[in-house]
């Protein structure tokens, strides 16, 4: 089987991507996604990939650009999902419910006999006890959560296939909260932030448990939905299948894994008072529409996956919960921009191969000297990394944006590759100087065009110089390394590619300028 998964580089993507590496009636894999992830990590080095952004205004490319990649394939997995930023609902709406149409069309255009979409738990409507639901319940959503109002619009959609396009297959996967450990500073980012401190989930450090009175949830381990997943590819499996652990998760079940036991139940309206005062102070992204939902749907009935699929979860919900706390507590993540770890964790296997693993500054180089190199051009790419991530986003909508997404997951590495070095050689990191790099460079927004936060033609002109010199810089410094790999034992020939990678980029970023000056100073009224 050809399978190609968009939304492959988030949480039950990267799952659904090992899942179809394992299974030998998988042939080829080609993962679509709004930004690449780092293919020189597992799993995603071992799949073909695709920039394409769903939300792109232009309909029509959109689709296009999707059906010829769909050309051939037995299957699609439909999986993208934007759940942040939340503040904006048109760009959710635009991304997930327009996306999932788009996808669809696609799917139509180029002629693919199989649609496997992502729905959820979500998209059930509300109710008010604990008796469990099959398929059949309403998939109309809970109206004070803009997820699940997505949910039972992107439901909708797939409906409007199966009645228009007879020909095609469309199953659809309505999954529980899906965790994993690699997921974890994902999930603290979209909807902890900064407000709670997760490093109190190691070890059982969290004081108590706060929860609202009554709640209950169902989860699954990312690897049994992924199972799921490629049951129903096998199958050519169509309709609606929940998938969830076997267990329910209640207060104490919760408390026993997150804190030995100590929980206090709230009113439920005051914790959703507490997270709408939070959100609106910005110090929380989720917003109170996820206290709603999570307090309103059903508990789900799995006898389908089960009896039609021969689908069984390997890990409970427990399991689950108690591995994605562990995540997020030590800043888990993976190579791809959504599952990406905090600054503080690692990423895959050490960049360096074992043969090089023993290097070291010798006597007749000045360590110090040395080291604050390596230092400062790790600084220079801390700085570079988040000015490009900004102009990848820019440029989202132009032919320039695939481009900008590759260049961006080098950026990443290459910054993991000078982490890496300075590791090894045993010098000093000075990560208060990549620290105010970064704000640094964020300061530098509100100044580049006289204008507070305001984005201009000559802003992005500007940005282009200024990433092109940083990436002479970067030239430099890998041909300075080049130098000096023997001497420290390191593969000069590493460097060297990277020198004739950093002349790619250039050459990129020169496309990129001759775009930007065209319409720099250009009136449009």
């Amino acid at each position: 089987m050809r399978i190609v998964v968009v939304g492959q580089s988030g949480n039950v993507g990267t799952a659904v991507l090992r899942a179809l590496q394992a299974a030998p009636e998988v042939d080829s894999v080609l993962g679509v996604a709004r930004r690449l992830p780092d293919r020189t990590v597992a799993p995603y080095r071992d799949a073909e990939w695709a920039a394409v952004d769903l939300s792109v205004p232009d309909e029509e490319s959109v689709v296009d650009r999707l059906a010829t990649l769909f050309r051939g394939a037995d299957a699609v997995v439909h999986l993208a999902w934007l759940i942040q930023p939340n503040r904006d609902r048109d760009l959710l709406r635009r991304t997930n419910v327009e996306g999932t149409r788009r996808v669809a069309e696609a799917v139509v255009r180029a002629g693919v006999p199989h649609l496997v979409a992502a729905s959820s738990v979500g998209a059930y409507a509300a109710v008010d006890d604990d008796a469990p639901r099959r398929e059949g319940w309403p998939a109309t959503g809970i109206p004070t959560s803009h997820y699940s109002v997505d949910k039972a619009a992107q439901e909708r959609v797939l409906d409007e296939l199966e009645h228009d396009h007879p020909q095609v297959a469309v199953a659809r996967l309505r999954t529980a909260l899906v965790f994993q450990g690699d997921a974890g500073h994902e999930i603290t980012r979209y909807f902890v932030g900064g407000l709670l401190p997760v490093s109190l989930l190691r070890d059982h450090r969290l004081p108590v448990l706060p929860l609202p009175a009554g709640f209950r949830v169902q989860a699954v381990h990312a690897d049994d939905a992924a199972d799921a997943y490629l049951r129903v590819l096998r199958e050519r499996a169509t309709g609606a299948f929940n998938v969830a652990a076997h267990d329910v998760l209640r207060a104490p079940d919760l408390a026993a894994i997150a804190d030995h036991g100590r929980f206090v139940e709230l009113p439920p309206q005051a914790v959703r008072t507490a997270v709408s005062l939070a959100y609106a102070a910005h110090a929380v992204p989720a917003d109170p529409g996820w206290i709603d939902m999570a307090l309103g749907v059903p508990v789900m009935d799995t006898t389908r996956a089960a009896t039609e699929l021969g689908w069984e979860p390997r890990r409970t919900a427990a399991q689950a919960v108690d591995e994605v706390l562990r995540g997020m507590a030590e800043g888990h993540g993976l190579g791809s921009a959504p599952m990406r770890p905090s600054p503080r964790a690692a990423v895959g296997p050490p960049v360096l191969p074992p043969d090089e693993q023993d290097a070291s500054v010798p006597p007749e180089i000045d360590r110090h000297l040395f080291g604050l190199y390596l230092s400062e051009h790790l600084t220079g790419s801390t700085a570079g990394l988040d000015r490009i991530e900004r102009m990848a986003d820019s440029y989202r909508d132009t032919p320039f944006h695939a481009d900008l997404a590759e260049l961006t997951e080098q950026i990443r590495s290459e910054r993991r590759l000078y982490r890496t070095l300075l590791a090894t050689l045993g010098v000093r990191r000075r990560r208060y100087r990549q620290v105010l790099a970064a704000a640094a460079e964020r300061v530098g927004r509100l100044k580049l065009n006289g204008r507070v936060l305001e984005r201009s033609p000559l802003t992005v002109l500007l940005e282009v110089e200024l990433m092109r010199s940083a990436v002479l810089g970067k030239l430099g410094g890998w041909r300075t390394l080049q130098e000096y790999a023997d001497d420290v034992g390191l593969d000069p020939d590493r460097f060297g590619a990277l020198a004739e990678l950093a002349n790619r980029q250039l050459a990129l970023l020169d496309r990129l300028h001759e775009h930007a000056r065209e319409r720099a100073f250009r009136r449009t009224d």
